[in-house]
């Protein structure tokens, strides 16, 4: 038996969940999961206990750019920001707008 939440939960009420993965990312993962003694199924129990803890996704997901989302969607709306300001030819005008 294990306490959860101040409700005792029995062992005998485990259920059984099924995903699909491919064969790759599994045996990346098993590897990985083996270097630190680890199984698959304790990971993917650890991994749901911390989503009811945090109430979400208990990690930091990064875009293929390595940037969190809401790093991206800032980066970009800078990028577009920079894009619409003015533009300077001579360096004696940007200092004179940056009052340097």
């Amino acid at each position: 038996m294990s306490l959860h939440t101040n409700k005792l939960i029995s062992m005998s009420s485990q259920e059984t969940i099924q995903i699909r993965i491919d064969s790759k990312t599994k045996r990346a993962a098993r590897k990985t999961l083996d270097d630190i003694g680890l199984d698959m199924s304790s990971a993917v129990k650890l991994f749901l206990t911390n989503v009811i803890n945090r109430k979400g996704i208990p990690l930091d997901l990064k875009t293929e750019n390595g940037f969190t989302l809401a790093q991206e969607q800032a980066l970009l709306a800078d990028t577009k920001e920079a894009k619409r300001g003015q533009a300077y030819t001579d360096l004696d005008d940007l200092f004179s707008d940056l009052e340097l």
